[in-house]
């Protein structure tokens, strides 16, 4: 099955960049290519427990928190082979070096793109502390369990950033918000690797308490994107 350019302004070093002027256009363009991925029969599902949501959880979701810092904007990106597991990563910009977070989900890209869908994508990762742990900063928590818009598919890690991971980052520096491919030629990979990027808010609530919001300043990105981190005793 041939598979669209998305949102291309252009293609440098196999990277498949985005006109940050067209981003509205290029992330639905992106789904629209997600939705390729899924076959119209035999679909693959994440066969995850439907959980009832839990007060915890549903308050986390919905119930404003007070800010434990004034909120920040970071860069945030979405990415993973066609064929492969999505990762997110947390930059201080589009140019930084020294990633400050990187956790691969355990969702294939086909699940996280069904998810997508119908326009809200949320993720809540939950660490559960044990002693000692509250001395340890949220985001140093090496295993989380993942909840995606409301269903457990299992756990998230934290994990170093690879050589491709990193040759990955320097190809998409140029692109600030957008979303497009990278030739695997370029990763010395036999598969695409699709990405989405865009500038997120980053909330602190406490100590135990932080999530990131895909920042939409005219409203019309058609994505609502969180991701929603906190620790339980």
């Amino acid at each position: 099955m041939p598979y669209p350019t998305v949102g291309a302004a252009g293609i440098t070093n196999g990277v498949t960049s985005v006109d940050c002027q067209k981003q509205v256009r290029s992330w639905r363009l992106l789904r629209s290519l997600l939705e390729l991925l899924i076959p119209s029969c035999n679909c693959f599902f994440m066969e995850g427990q439907e959980i009832k949501r839990e007060n915890h959880l549903h308050n986390f979701y919905h119930t404003p928190k007070p800010n434990f810092t004034s909120p920040t904007t970071i860069t945030g990106t979405i990415f993973g082979y066609r064929r492969g597991k999505v990762s997110f990563c947390v930059q201080a910009n589009s140019n930084s070096t020294n990633p400050i977070l990187l956790l691969e989900f355990a969702v294939p890209t086909t699940v996280l793109a069904r998810e997508m869908q119908g326009g809200i994508l949320r993720i809540a990762l939950e660490s559960t502390g044990g002693h000692n742990t509250n001395s340890q900063s949220l985001l140093s928590m090496p295993v989380w369990t993942m909840y995606c818009n409301g269903r457990k598919v299992g756990y998230a890690m934290k994990r170093r950033p690879s050589k491709t991971d990193m040759d990955a980052l320097r190809l998409m520096s140029s692109v600030v918000v957008g979303a497009g491919m990278i030739s695997g030629k370029e990763l010395d990979h036999d598969d695409e690797l699709m990405y989405l990027r865009a500038n997120f808010e980053r909330v602190r609530s406490s100590s135990d308490s932080e999530s990131f919001h895909l920042i939409d300043p005219e409203g019309n990105i058609g994505q609502e994107l969180s991701i929603f981190f906190y620790r339980t005793a």
